[in-house]
């Protein structure tokens, strides 16, 4: 009888939720699943933005990880893994004994950029991980609402997710102002990026959310770097001085500290380098997917839909590993539908050079991340 592997899942990520859901429903007996998370309750990144809009509720958008891996037959260690034993195979956790493994993966997501800027660190909001940043958002809301509040809001980062999180933070507090009958008004909102804001989108896309945060009066910093940040401050490089009372930091994001110590192969930024298997280059029983892991074949963006697309393919490798088979490569697209919010019920729809915008738009992202979340969600119930 083949021995019985022991694949150890780090990290609660969108293709991991896959790999529980597709061990779950096969109930292979060669393979014993073991998740280790840190969080028991995972976001799904299409709808956050709407989470801070208020939009949806947190619930809505977070997969409970406890209930998932308890209706896939799944063992979940619940604790921080801080290293990887390769020699002696097994991980370690924070608190928790080691955990041997046969296949281990990596979903870990990313850590903030916060040393590149001198008192991000001390100043800033850091937006990742997404888990501690809405307990931030909620601490944000609650000092907005006090007369002498916050009123100057600042975001540093142009990429989709910076403009999305500026615009849905100004829905949220300027609903909630005129709710409380506060002046709205009283509020000021700015965008602060080093280049164009969306540089990996077409110009018509840049150009409508141009207009969006013109005709919401949302000033908008293109090509202006930071300098760094101190209290009510961001220094720019040019010498000026922008006024803020609360800075998000959305720059590019890091990998996570403790990877340097595995001795695993790394692309410049610090992620897991992997084949177009989603193996490690340099160990075939360690996998990575999601922000964590760098495709050295096809590069891409980090963007939550490679993460979900990396998941049935992840799912399958791991279970032909499992058996002694070969793993599979997998091929991303070249290219991918953006469909992004405008912190309102509407969307502007990017993909190479198609550029749409409209409530539909933003009708179909909701459906599109509903159905899902309802594939896992549903796992379980009776």
């Amino acid at each position: 009888m083949a021995k019985t592997a022991d694949i150890v899942l780090v990290g609660g990520g969108h293709a991991h939720v896959h790999v529980l859901a597709a061990f779950g429903q096969w109930r292979d007996p060669q393979a014993r699943v073991t998740l280790i998370a840190r969080d028991l309750m995972t976001p799904y990144s299409g709808m956050l933005p709407g989470v801070i809009a208020g939009l949806y509720t947190r619930e809505q958008a977070h997969i409970d990880l406890e209930k998932l891996a308890a209706a896939t037959g799944t063992r979940l260690v619940y604790a921080a893994a801080t290293d990887i034993d390769r020699a002696g195979k097994q991980v370690i956790c924070d608190g928790h004994p080691p955990v041997p493994y046969d296949i281990l993966s990596l979903d870990v997501g990313s850590t903030p950029s916060l040393d590149s800027i001198p008192g991000a660190r001390e100043y800033g909001i850091a937006v990742k991980p997404i888990g501690g940043f809405l307990e931030k958002f909620e601490t944000l809301r609650t000092r907005c609402a006090e007369p002498n509040g916050p009123r100057r809001i600042a975001v540093v980062g142009g990429g989709a997710g910076g403009v999305e999180l500026l615009l849905s933070v100004r829905t949220r507090l300027r609903v909630e102002a005129q709710r409380a009958g506060r002046d709205p008004d009283a509020f000021s909102f700015q965008l602060v990026t080093a280049g164009e804001i969306l540089q990996t989108h077409n110009a018509r896309v840049r150009n409508a959310f141009r207009r969006v945060f013109a005709q919401r009066n949302i000033e908008l910093l293109e090509n202006r770097s930071v300098a760094g940040l101190r209290p009510g401050f961001i220094d720019l490089a040019d010498g000026n001085a922008l006024p803020a009372d609360a800075v998000f930091i959305v720059t590019q994001a890091s990998a996570p500290g403790w990877f340097a110590a595995t001795g695993l192969q790394r692309d410049e930024g610090g992620f897991i380098a992997v084949s177009p298997t989603l193996q490690s280059l340099d160990d075939p029983s360690v996998f990575a997917a999601g922000d964590c892991a760098a495709l050295i074949e096809t590069p891409r963006e980090k963007a939550g839909v490679y993460a979900v697309r990396e998941g049935p393919p992840l799912a399958e490798n791991l279970r032909r590993l499992a058996h002694g088979e070969s793993p599979r490569a997998w091929q991303p697209q070249a290219s991918h539908l953006a469909l992004i919010s405008t912190g309102e019920r509407y969307a502007v729809a990017s993909r190479g050079p198609l550029k749409l915008e409209g409530a539909w738009l933003w009708t179909l992202k909701d459906w599109i991340d509903r159905r899902w979340m309802d594939r896992y969600k549903s796992i379980g119930r009776p």
